[in-house]
């Protein structure tokens, strides 16, 4: 069973300070957070890529691990969008089919907008086999469209998947939730079970709560299920 195990972790930015602990088991972990609160510090971490200032990171059966930064631009290294997608291993005629960047292969990537920069990047990213996805708010610049593209093959081919986000109106099935408040992790449990207890939780999900409606899950179309069966 492959697992991340975060033992009294310490993150120190200047005055910034961020403790974490917990477990991340398989699945789809979702942590949200205001802005500013530590999300990116601690996908840095988790990533191995921000030496805490004390405790550790045990990574049980977890061998590839992918970190997507919330600026795709971070993670270009090649000079045309054909030769980018090559770099990951992926046949570029697939990934611009999937990335609706047909066309493009010769481009340098740099003059794409940053939302096709972003589409091309997770379309590269989703489609690696990982036993770790860590995604930094891979819904900034995408609209609705590919939002709800992204949610339906965010799981495919991963282990544990944890995504750090602030997005309100489309999210993915997911398993657990987490928040980062003052400065500190802190685990709220398994979906739906801990839903009551998301302070973050986006506005669909809290109408639902209020109106004595527990969702399945934390998409859109979930809370209107909940809502439909309320009615029957």
């Amino acid at each position: 069973m492959s697992e991340i195990i975060i033992k009294k972790l310490l993150i120190k930015r200047d005055d910034f300070t961020l403790f974490s602990e917990g477990i991340f088991k398989e699945g789809m972990h979702i942590i949200t957070g205001n802005v500013g609160s530590g999300k990116t510090t601690l996908s840095m971490a988790l990533a191995g890529l921000l030496k805490p200032e004390t405790g550790e990171i045990e990574y049980n059966e977890i061998g590839k691990i992918f970190l997507s930064m919330q600026f795709p631009e971070y993670h270009l290294t090649k000079l045309t969008v054909e030769e980018e997608i090559k770099s990951w291993g992926l046949l570029p005629d697939e990934i611009l089919k999937i990335s609706d960047l047909e066309g493009t292969a010769k481009f340098d990537p740099m003059k794409l907008s940053r939302g096709e920069l972003k589409r091309l990047h997770l379309a590269c990213i989703l489609s690696k086999t990982t036993d770790l996805l860590i995604l930094d708010e891979p819904f900034s610049t995408l609209d609705p469209v590919w939002k709800e593209k992204f949610c339906s093959h965010a799981k495919i081919q991963k282990k544990i998947t944890i995504i750090f986000t602030h997005e309100q109106s489309v999210l993915p099935k997911a398993d657990y939730i987490w928040e980062i408040e003052n400065g500190r992790l802190n685990y709220l449990g398994k979906i739906p079970e801990c839903l009551f207890k998301w302070k973050n939780a986006p506005i669909h999900v809290k109408t639902a709560l209020s109106m004595g409606v527990t969702p399945d899950n934390i998409r859109f179309e979930d809370t209107r299920e909940a809502l439909c069966r309320m009615q029957d």
